[in-house]
């Protein structure tokens, strides 16, 4: 009777695995990217509304996007996303240098992706005037795409910051929460900017 009693205690106990699974890494980064959602959200919905209005002034999405860089920007983001994951898989078998590989080809990507949206940048506020005070086109472009650089941005410099950690062994594969939190944000920020890319330089042409 008391090891049936024992029995029923442990099956409502919860594992290590459910409690490593609720870290409150993982839960401050799950609530922090529910925040980011519902900020992208709202510049995104706000760039829906304009749309319509963007057309009417002059330069406008038809003329000033050239795509074949935007696909190149795009290509490397998105592979980013293949390469992290195979970082964050290396880590979890202790093979620290495919770690380091993978990671900073990642950190790589993303800033050839940056480099891309810089050229973009330079060619609308150059050749064509484009500015975030021209229209509602150059306001709500700037502002949506801006705030993806800068989230870019911040995930290249926390990936450095991890990386030279993991150089030093300061994170190995028994405590990869810190990796893992890190490589979600890297995902969220590639699957934004699938939306952003598909918005802006696809439905809005």
């Amino acid at each position: 009777m008391a090891d049936s009693g024992r029995i029923a205690v442990d099956a409502l106990s919860p594992s290590p695995d459910d409690l490593v699974s609720l870290s409150p890494a993982r839960v401050g980064m799950l609530a922090f990217l529910g925040s980011e959602a519902a900020f992208f959200g709202t510049l995104i919905m706000t760039y829906v509304y304009f749309l319509r209005q963007t057309t009417q002034g002059q330069p406008n999405p038809s003329q000033v996007f050239h795509l074949p860089m935007v696909l190149a920007a795009s290509a490397c983001l998105f592979s980013s996303s293949a390469t992290i994951y195979a970082a964050e898989q290396a880590m979890r078998r202790n093979f620290q240098r495919a770690f380091l590989g993978w990671w900073g080809l990642t950190i790589i990507l993303g800033v050839l992706f940056l480099l891309a949206t810089m050229l973009e940048w330079k060619e609308l506020i150059v050749r064509w005037g484009l500015t975030i005070s021209r229209n509602l086109f150059g306001t709500t472009y700037f502002t949506l795409v801006g705030f993806h650089a800068l989230h870019v941005i911040i995930g290249l410099i926390v990936m450095s910051i991890v990386f030279g950690l993991v150089w030093r062994r300061q994170i190995t594969e028994r405590n990869t929460s810190g990796v893992e939190v890190v490589a979600w944000y890297w995902h969220f920020v590639d699957g934004v900017w699938a939306v952003v890319f598909t918005l802006v330089y696809v439905v809005g042409r």
